[in-house]
This record gives C-alpha cells, sequence and structure tokens, in this order.
C-alpha cells in the first residue's frame, strides 16, 4: 500500500467529518449542490409545517409530520457526510504531505557557484531565480535544479520510497524537490518557484477535496441530475391543484397534503447520485494519490478513463531496460573463443549494465577472468554520442565495440571492406528485438570484424497479458522506442502492442500525438526528461516522471512521484474506476425511483381513487407507512452506497459496450429490484412496532 492510501473508515477522520456534515447545513454550501438543495428546501418547510402540526393546526398528525421532517434532514446529513468523509480522506493524505514542508534556514549564494559569498536567509523568503547551496543532512528548501554538483536525496517524504536518488546537473536527472533532504556530498540548487507555487504546495492544494473543480463530464452529469429534478419538481407541483380539484369533483377523500408532496418528491429526484456525486469525484483524486500519483485536476482524472490511445516508451515500461549479452555470433574464420576474449577486453573498463553484462557471459561460457592490464600496457576508449564506439587500444592491436554503422565506417576508414555476411548478422539480431554490437579489431593496420554480441532487451513478465487486458478496453498500445525498426518490430510483436513508432524523436513524438488526435481519439504517454516536454504538453493525459526535469513536470498534468514507467497502465484503470463508479451509481440511483412510485403513488390517492390500491403491489400496511418506508429507504440507501463511491466499483477490464450491459443488468435491475425489497421491510417494521 502506498504512504498515501487510507482505509476506507479511519477512525481519526470521523469526528472532524461529522463536525464537517453539520458546518456543510450552511445554505450557501448547500445551494452548490442543486439537487440536495431541494432536499434541503423540503426539509425546512416540512420542519415549519411540523411545528405548526405542534400547536394543533397542522395539516396531518404531528408524529407523521415530524417521522418524515426527520428522515429527510437524515437525508442531507448523509449526503453532508459522504462528502466530508471524502474531503476528509483527501486532507488526510494531504496532511502527510504537509508533513514534510519544515522551515529552514538556508545558504543563498550572491554569485552561482559553488564556494561564492552566502547570505543566511530564511526559506520562505527564497524567489524564483535565487540560487542556495545544499549540504549532505540538509533539507532542500524549493523547488528547482542542480546547477552544480551531485548528491544523493532521499525523497521518501514525497514519494514513500527509502531508497535515495542521485541528483546532478546536467541531463535529465538535474530536477529537486523542496522538502526532499541531502544525503551526502552538495549541490547548488537554482529555485524555480516562488513560496506557496511549490510542487509540494500544489500537491497539498489538489488533493484537498474542498479545493477540487468539478469536472466536465461531472457538470454534465449535474445538468442531467438539476433537469430532472426541475421536471418531477414541476410534475410535483401540479398534482396539489390536480388532488384539490379531483376531491371537489368526486365530494368525497381528502386533497393530498404538502408533507406528502414533499416526500415524493425527494424520493423520486435523482438523491442517490446527487448525494454521491461529489465523493465520487474527490475519491477518484485520492486513489489516484494512493497510486503515488498526483492529478493537477479532476479533468485529468476523467480524461484518464476516457482515453483510447496510450503511448509507453518502450525502455524500462515494455522492458525490463537493462540490455543484457546473451550471445556471441563469430565471423566467418574467427572461433567464438576469440570473440568473446575481444568483447571481454573492450568492455573490462565500460561500466554501463551492458558492458558488464559482456564480460560476465565471456566469464561464465569460457572461463575468460580479469586480466593484468598493465601488463597488457592497455589504454581504453570510453563511448562517445560521436563515435558510437568503445573499446581498448594495446600495442599494435586495437579492439573496438559499438553499433553496426560506427564499425563499418571505422572497418572502411582502414580500407577494408564491409562483408555481406556481417549485415545479415546484425539484421538476424534486430529481428528477434534485440540489439546487435558489433565487434572489431585493427591489428598492424589492418582492420576486421570479430563478429557480433547479441545484446537482449527483455519483455516484463506480464506486459502482453495487460496490453490485452487495454486491448479488450478498447485501448489502442503504441510503443515509442529509438530503436531501428527491425528490432522496434520484433519488440512490439513479443510484447503484444498494437503499433509501434521506431527511430523516435521529440519531433515524431508530438506529430504522432497530433495525428490521433486529429482522428479525435484521446492520447495518453509518458515522459521525464525535458525533450519530451513538447509531447506531454500536447497529449490530453500526461504522466511526468517526479525524478524528471522541471519542463517535464510542469507540462504534464499528472506527475508520479514512484517515476514509474508503467504506471500509466495504473492511471487508466483509475480514471475508468472512476468513470464505472459514477456511471454505476447514476444507473442505480435512476433505477430505484421506479419502486418508489409504487410505494407512494398509490398511497397518495387512494383516499380518493380507491382503486388505485391496485397499483399497491407490494401490500404496504397503509398510506403512512408506505410513504414513510420510502423516505426511510431514500435515506438509508446513501449511507449504503457510502464504502461503494469511496473505493469504487471493482476495476474490470472489459469493452465500454459490455460494461454498460453489466451497468444495466447489476445496477439497473438491481436498483429496480432493491427498493421493493426495502420498502417492504421498513414497512413490516413500521407496522409491527405500531409507529405509524
Amino acid at each position: 500500500m502506498s504512504r498515501h492510501a487510507l482505509p476506507l473508515f479511519d477512525r481519526a477522520l470521523l469526528g472532524p467529518a461529522l463536525t464537517s456534515t453539520f458546518r456543510k447545513l450552511d445554505p450557501r454550501i448547500q445551494f452548490r449542490n442543486p439537487v440536495m438543495f431541494v432536499v434541503y428546501i423540503g426539509s425546512l418547510l416540512t420542519t415549519g409545517l411540523w411545528l405548526q402540526a405542534l400547536g394543533g393546526h397542522g395539516e396531518a398528525s404531528a408524529g407523521f409530520i415530524g417521522a418524515i421532517t426527520v428522515w429527510l434532514w437524515f437525508t442531507v446529513l448523509f449526503a453532508n457526510f459522504a462528502e466530508a468523509l471524502a474531503e476528509g480522506r483527501s486532507r488526510a493524505q494531504a496532511a502527510s504531505l504537509r508533513n514534510a514542508k519544515k522551515a529552514v534556514m538556508v545558504k543563498k549564494l550572491r554569485e552561482p557557484h559553488y564556494g561564492s559569498p552566502w547570505t543566511l536567509i530564511d526559506a520562505d523568503d527564497l524567489r524564483k531565480g535565487d540560487v542556495v547551496e545544499v549540504l549532505a543532512k540538509e533539507v532542500i528548501p524549493c523547488d528547482g535544479e542542480v546547477i552544480e554538483g551531485a548528491a544523493t536525496v532521499d525523497e521518501s517524504a514525497i514519494t514513500g520510497e527509502s531508497a535515495p536518488v542521485i541528483r546532478e546537473s546536467g541531463g535529465d536527472f538535474c530536477s529537486v524537490t523542496g522538502g526532499t533532504t541531502v544525503m551526502s556530498d552538495w549541490i547548488v540548487v537554482r529555485c524555480t518557484a516562488d513560496p506557496g507555487d511549490s510542487f509540494l504546495d500544489r500537491m497539498i492544494a489538489l488533493v484537498e477535496g474542498a479545493k477540487r473543480r468539478k469536472t466536465p463530464n461531472e457538470i454534465a452529469l449535474t445538468i442531467l441530475l438539476i433537469a430532472l429534478t426541475a421536471i418531477l419538481l414541476m410534475a410535483t407541483v401540479t398534482l396539489l391543484p390536480y388532488s384539490i380539484y379531483a376531491v371537489n369533483t368526486a365530494g368525497v377523500g381528502h386533497p393530498v397534503t404538502i408533507t406528502v408532496l414533499v416526500a415524493l418528491l425527494v424520493c423520486l429526484i435523482p438523491t442517490t447520485i446527487g448525494a454521491l456525486l461529489s465523493a465520487i469525484g474527490i475519491a477518484g483524486m485520492s486513489r489516484m494519490l494512493g497510486a503515488n500519483v498526483v492529478a493537477t485536476s479532476g479533468r485529468a482524472v476523467e480524461a484518464a478513463g476516457d482515453i483510447d490511445v496510450l503511448l509507453l516508451d518502450k525502455t524500462g515500461t515494455i522492458t525490463l531496460g537493462n540490455r543484457q549479452a546473451s550471445t556471441f555470433i563469430p565471423a566467418s574464420g574467427v572461433d567464438e573463443v576469440e570473440l568473446a576474449d575481444a568483447a571481454q577486453l573492450a568492455s573490462l573498463a565500460d561500466e554501463t549494465p551492458e558492458g558488464r553484462s559482456i564480460v560476465v557471459l565471456a566469464k561464465q561460457r569460457f572461463s575468460l577472468r580479469e586480466r593484468d592490464l598493465e601488463s597488457l600496457r592497455a589504454t581504453f576508449i570510453p563511448f562517445s554520442a560521436q563515435t558510437r564506439m568503445s573499446g581498448v587500444d594495446l600495442p599494435g592491436h586495437d579492439i573496438r565495440k559499438g553499433a553496426a554503422d560506427a564499425i563499418r565506417r571505422w572497418i572502411e576508414a582502414g580500407g577494408e571492406r564491409w562483408s555481406d555476411a556481417t549485415t545479415a548478422a546484425v539484421n538476424t539480431v534486430a529481428r528477434r528485438g534485440s540489439t546487435p554490437l558489433v565487434v572489431a579489431e585493427n591489428v598492424q593496420g589492418r582492420p576486421r570484424v570479430l563478429g557480433v554480441v547479441e545484446l537482449k532487451d527483455v519483455v516484463k513478465d506480464g506486459i502482453k497479458e495487460r496490453f490485452a487486458q487495454l486491448r479488450s478496453m478498447g485501448i489502442y498500445t503504441v510503443m515509442i522506442t529509438g530503436d531501428n525498426s527491425l528490432t522496434a518490430a520484433a519488440i512490439a510483436a513479443e510484447a503484444g502492442v498494437d503499433d509501434y513508432q521506431a527511430e523516435a524523436t521529440p519531433e515524431t513524438k508530438l506529430a504522432l500525438i497530433r495525428k490521433y488526435q486529429a482522428e479525435g481519439r484521446l492520447v495518453a504517454m509518458t515522459g521525464d526528461g525535458t525533450n519530451d516536454a513538447p509531447a506531454l504538453a500536447q497529449a490530453d493525459v500526461a504522466v511526468a516522471m517526479n525524478s524528471g526535469t522541471q519542463a517535464a513536470r510542469e507540462a504534464g498534468n499528472m506527475v508520479d512521484l514512484d517515476s514509474n514507467p508503467t504506471k500509466l497502465i495504473e492511471v487508466v484503470e483509475v480514471g475508468k474506476q472512476m468513470l464505472m463508479t459514477r456511471g454505476s451509481l447514476t444507473t442505480f440511483s435512476i433505477a430505484n425511483d421506479v419502486a418508489k412510485y409504487f410505494a407512494i403513488i398509490p398511497a397518495m390517492f387512494m383516499t380518493t381513487y380507491p382503486q388505485l390500491a391496485a397499483l399497491n403491489v407490494m401490500h404496504l400496511g397503509s398510506p403512512e407507512s408506505a410513504i414513510l418506508s420510502a423516505v426511510i429507504f431514500n435515506a438509508l440507501i446513501i449511507v449504503a452506497l457510502i464504502p461503494l463511491a469511496l473505493k469504487g466499483v471493482k476495476f474490470r477490464a472489459l469493452p465500454a459496450a459490455v460494461l454498460l450491459r453489466k451497468n444495466l443488468l447489476v445496477y439497473g435491475l438491481g436498483g429496480i429490484i432493491l427498493p421493493f425489497i426495502g420498502i417492504k421491510a421498513i414497512d413490516l417494521v413500521l407496522n409491527g412496532l405500531h409507529l405509524v
């Protein structure tokens, strides 16, 4: 469980939630929820009628009006409690983040380099652009970028991960977050945010439910609920003059009372989803943070549930990322031991995972072990982006390993021809989804290819099944990689993605996202580098890695605190779960009104039209018990559904059409049947105890 995840019902949250429940009775707060505001006004009206009845001038017995009034107020309070509990969970998560903020004194440097004169100031006085020096055991006072030095940083206050990470100047790992602690060495940091605007401050504000803005889908659903409420309100209002006219015409019976009309209206308008709608949205944000992902808005969480194209980086997401040497493929006339010996010599000073794996493979296969490098008088040539090779120079004997095209240029520069057999070996390795590394030597000015080392990029266990789940949900997956087309195609086939983009650049990523969006699709992607910022800004759901650059974090609309690229799949699942929860409870809310029609409408008019008793299919004891039972059930069902609203319905990787059918079957049919059972049970209790 994430450090930000909370139990469904934490005892520490119940007290504040109850206090907030009564505080939300403020009319200005109630007005924000139109459906529940109608219930609120109805409760005030019946309260007045009850007081009138206590004075002996009531339209019905004081006991009946009082019981209806009490349960109407319970309906309002239960709705308030659902929202307050969701907000309380979010505030508790925010409090755990707020604990990371510490008041500290910092060294503000006068010049942007280590060792320059400094002034000791309060961290709250820092401004964007200021430069500070942070030593071991000191707290980083602001969001910023490392402009000098390197250090291990404890980010557990933010991510919950105890293992420290390296932050250094330059590259994609220069971004630091205020509130984290330097464990060793030192860094010079340029602040990129003013106090109150830091990443931590924004996270705290975003996860607090009270600051959450409604999402577009939530606004659309609210409008629908308002429309339904308005229609039912007008229909209910017309029943009073109709009832009076019917009684006067027939000369028998009694007109329907205002109390009964209020009860009818409250039971027929969509109070269940109206009460829980806000809690569902807040809980969705809370579940996202429980996954250690901070969304900049509810819109981002909602969009995650709607996306239908997923762009995933190959390295670290689909594959393990560390390519491992798996096979030595010698050239014609070269022994495999000779190739392994040369490859190991060229890799002895190579500290990359690939280089170390070559040394290990040669040792395991042929017992080739450490050499006396001093006696060999070896000079190691490090890898560079320009040459795309590395190796070792020995007296009269140079060895190189690197990309096929780079080694080919090295061979041809020495006056030798590149063989078709080598090209065939390289292509064979690439088709298998592996990376070919060519090894060559130059002895006495005559270069030749010794063979190819196959570096296998291992596809993660279970990733193919995850992609199959996404496909069943109608999500199109695209692998993004800088590999050549042959390698990309092989990895894509093994992983089970729908498509791939090989030799990807920032420009091709951006163009690809725009292409899918032009087709009307919603696109999600991850990124961590400055070169990913344009594509992140363009994507509908953009998950930036917390370990990435400031530019990437600002371009994304979500930040993964764990910096785990595979989290994008989990983000999609959380977003879809929120939409499924909202859809399921909306279906249930509208469906369960049907049973209330059969409980209340016959009871309302049986005194005027005895023939309507035939509609009393539940055989409820009396008109009063029928109406009161429906009102009680309407209130209690809100309480029963609070855990589902907070936890969310169980996620299932199914297409939208299948989910719709299941919702209609489970929550639609269930929403019709359950009220019949619940109202009848409550009616039996009321009549059995002679409470009506």
